[in-house]
């Protein structure tokens, strides 16, 4: 194992887990799991009042990264204020892909849920499960923005909501 790997992450970055959004790595930690010692990433996701426990040799594998750039931040906003693209399957299979692409913690797919699934006061009310969807990549849309920009989360939701309205305007 390089070194290089394990050091990819310090305490108190801020990473993004594809299954759970921007968390703080808050230790690095020795752990003795069935019977070997591992390596560990502490990461504290506060909103969720939840803790994580990553082993170091993992977590690129699993696909934790850091933060976004200002500059993909920027493009993912754009990517807000494009035309909602909703193919005509089933909306359990379109359900499934809008899923799939939150958990992927690419934040371009993320932007893209957010855009497809985003409703004005005019448009027709959403359905249970495409509210959760899209409260979901909102959510995750926003902590990023927040974390990056070094915004509060109030502030950056604003910022998200604001570029959204935009594109009704």
């Amino acid at each position: 194992m390089s070194k290089t790997k394990k050091n990819e992450f310090r305490p108190d970055d801020f990473v993004v887990y594809p299954a759970h959004g921007v968390g703080r790595i808050v230790q690095i930690e020795e752990q003795e799991v069935a019977g070997l010692r591992l390596e560990m990433f502490v990461i504290l996701f506060d909103k969720d009042k939840m803790t994580l426990r990553v082993p170091t040799a993992r977590a690129s594998e699993i696909g934790m990264r850091g933060l976004s750039t200002p500059d993909l931040i920027d493009r993912a906003l754009e990517t807000l204020k494009g035309k909602a693209r909703v193919k005509r399957a089933m909306w359990s299979r379109r359900a499934q892909e809008y899923d799939q692409k939150i958990n992927s913690g690419d934040l371009m797919s993320i932007a893209e849920v957010v855009r497809d699934l985003h409703r004005n006061d005019e448009q027709r009310e959403q359905s249970y499960s495409e509210r959760q969807l899209y409260e979901a990549a909102l959510d995750r849309l926003t902590r990023e923005v927040a974390a990056v920009s070094g915004l509060d989360e109030g502030a950056a939701q604003k910022r998200v909501e604001d570029v959204l309205l935009s594109r009704a305007a």
